[in-house]
């Protein structure tokens, strides 16, 4: 039984005397008894909210024989590093890996782990297999070993990692029923952060994210500011796993809202500022339903701006790589200019939203959105960012109520950011997202720029397990 702390003499107000109880002053043993031994604990808030505990004894287990250990998988994942001079000699070694492997059954996945990632030289030729259980990882040794591609598999040269990886947050896209629910429940980090998100959101919007996230109603997809404040939560949680996991960000990049998160996972905004903001900006939003649209058009910027020069309310909204822009207007002009560009073989795809994002009419919202974004506290931060609102490194101190009405009113200016962080030696780019929307555009701009770099994603729709 521990010690009360802190008791210099009993209270005077109580007398003692009577009956049985008395302070602790002492650690001292707790005697066995002939029943269960039972304790009561006791906590008294500060703001007056008293609970009390009654805690029993367990009864003592009965003896069981040891639970056999074929066949148990593990519900997280291992991750088996090998490597090589070359991609051949690469092969060769996860062929050898694979054949000892099967010799040795009794070999445990995880000890397998450990020594090849403390015990072989790390070689410029490098590979991960990544699986839950021994089948798993010997299905990815045999695709490496024959040159195939698997999911459970990654390859790629080490050096090629620039001054630090850049994370990556995509705006909207990469929504789905059921986005990351197999990390729900199975994942500290994400768990954690994504309570963290629960109590940041519960003064402006009252939705329950687990719910949200595991279950098979859709009709939220459909609603900006239930979306928006979604797809934020679940970045920020995934950029948190990746933390676990020992991959730090060196820089970050938002795209329109995804900036929101860059801007938390930076630390330029409070988790309580940064859902603040995601919220009400999507509230915002969602006064513009049906005034407007958006069209992907696979152009360039210049001829795509020619063409529609002149057309009222139209404009570029989002510049996302080479030969690649966004444009929003109202939805008729947007259906004439996609006809007309069909006709032409020009790729145009309508974007899934009823309002027009990075255009002047979002300029009906603007003293709604200083009003109620007035008051955030931007920070200095602890990773550098890159602005899409004006392509270049961020100034943080600037990221106010204002900074976040221009991020929604001026174009996303994606591919200038990417180039800024490029130019600065960064070519590992990772999107934190649910299913990868910016891998192909950032892919093309570090082919555009003629960088050898890696572009991964996070989790995709239907493989979102640990």
């Amino acid at each position: 039984v521990p010690a009360t702390l802190h008791v210099d003499a009993p209270s005077p107000h109580i007398d003692w005397s009577a009956g049985s109880v008395e302070l602790v002053t002492e650690a001292r043993p707790w005697p066995v008894v002939d029943r269960p031994r039972r304790a009561a604990v006791s906590s008294f808030g500060i703001s007056g909210t008293n609970a009390h505990v009654i805690v029993e004894q367990p009864a003592e287990p009965a003896d069981v024989a040891p639970a056999p250990t074929e066949g148990l998988v593990r519900t997280e994942a291992v991750l088996w590093p090998l490597s090589a001079r070359s991609t051949t000699a690469l092969a060769h070694q996860a062929q050898r890996l694979a054949r000892h492997v099967r010799e040795h059954p009794e070999h445990d996945p995880a000890a397998v782990a450990w020594s090849l990632a403390t015990t072989r030289a790390a070689l410029d030729q490098r590979a991960a297999v990544v699986g839950t259980d021994r089948d798993d990882l010997l299905a990815g040794l045999d695709a490496l070993a024959s040159g195939l591609p698997s999911s459970a598999l990654v390859t790629g040269t080490a050096g090629v990692h620039g001054s630090g990886p850049v994370f990556v947050f995509p705006g909207q896209g990469g929504q789905s029923v059921r986005m990351a629910a197999g990390l729900v429940g199975r994942c500290g980090p994400f768990d954690a952060r994504l309570g963290e998100c629960q109590r940041a959101f519960a003064p402006y919007l009252d939705v329950d994210l687990v719910s949200v996230l595991t279950g098979e109603d859709d009709a939220w997809l459909g609603r900006v500011e239930i979306l928006q404040p979604v797809l934020f939560a679940v970045g920020v949680c995934l950029a948190e796993v990746w933390r676990s996991a020992g991959v730090e960000p060196a820089v970050v990049i938002g795209h329109s809202q995804g900036e929101m998160a860059a801007a938390c996972v930076a630390g330029v905004l409070s988790l309580d500022d940064a859902a603040r903001a995601v919220i009400l900006r999507a509230r915002a939003l969602s006064a513009l339903a049906g005034s407007g649209g958006m069209l992907a058009v696979d152009l360039p910027e210049a001829e795509v701006a020619a063409r529609i020069e002149g057309v009222p309310g139209t404009v570029v909204a989002v510049l996302n790589g080479p030969g690649h822009v966004v444009v929003s207007g109202p939805p008729q002009t947007l259906a004439d200019l996609r006809e007309s560009w069909l006709v032409e073989g020009v790729r145009a795809r309508p974007v899934p939203f009823d309002y027009a994002s990075h255009n002047p009419a979002v300029e009906q919202v603007r003293e709604r959105m200083l009003t109620d974004l007035a008051g955030l506290s931007p920070r200095p931060g602890q990773v550098r960012m890159v602005s899409t609102v004006t392509g270049d490194w961020a100034e943080p101190q600037g990221m106010d109520g204002g900074y976040w009405y221009t991020n929604l009113r001026q174009p996303v200016r994606f591919e200038q950011a990417v180039r800024t962080a490029v130019a600065a030696g960064h070519v590992t780019f990772v999107e934190v997202s649910a299913h990868p929307v910016l891998t192909l555009p950032v892919t093309a701009i570090l082919d555009d720029t003629d960088t050898t770099g890696h572009t991964l994603s996070t989790l995709r729709r239907g493989d979102d397990d640990p």
